[in-house]
């Protein structure tokens, strides 16, 4: 039992590495946080008509340039047949949800790199970074509703909720991370 409890411990540890081209420092978590389109959208009326659902899936980083951080949120949507999404870069297209309320996510142009800080799922899926500060890190972190709304092609909206509770993988980041206190 002690050693199933230091794997799963294990599964959510951030991690780090340095980008041999640009000499940033990336700080991630192992895997993305995935979302899954909430109950009243996925509906078991999908399964039986043969449809694939879409799928979300987020998670913070952290690029630390010589000791000049900046953090961003990278989101990738693995869209399925089931509705048309919008342009996740285009003006509103997401929404995080949190306890403390809603926030429009706001695309940012990522440091160019040799490698991403999270694997795409999808080689179809649209993938982008948005705006992140460590005090909405920090909401993250001890938010027990985290949800992603994502505009469909005809301006209805996408619900996405998180598979489970995110609060310790988020705060073991926070930890690894150095960001604590106000």
């Amino acid at each position: 039992m002690l050693l199933s409890a230091c794997e799963s411990s294990s599964s959510i540890k951030p991690v780090e590495y340095l980008d041999d081209r640009t000499a940033i420092t990336i700080g991630s978590l192992k895997e993305p946080i995935e979302l899954v389109p909430s109950l009243h959208q996925s509906g078991l009326h999908l399964l039986t008509m043969g449809k694939r659902t879409s799928f979300a899936y987020l998670g913070p980083v952290e690029w630390d340039r010589s000791g000049t951080i900046v953090y961003g949120l990278w989101v990738h949507l693995a869209p399925g047949n089931d509705r048309a999404i919008v342009d996740i870069r285009s003006p509103a297209a997401l929404t995080l949800i949190l306890d403390s309320g809603a926030r429009v996510l706001t695309p940012i142009d990522a440091p160019q790199l040799g490698r991403g800080a999270y694997q795409p799922v999808a080689s179809w899926g649209q993938t982008g970074y948005f705006e992140l500060t460590a005090e909405m890190l920090k909401e993250m972190a001890v938010s027990e509703k985290l949800e992603l709304n994502v505009r469909a092609t005809d301006d209805s909206v996408v619900n996405f909720t998180a598979t489970g509770d995110t609060r310790t993988t988020l705060a073991g980041y926070l930890h690894s991370r150095g960001i604590t206190g106000d």
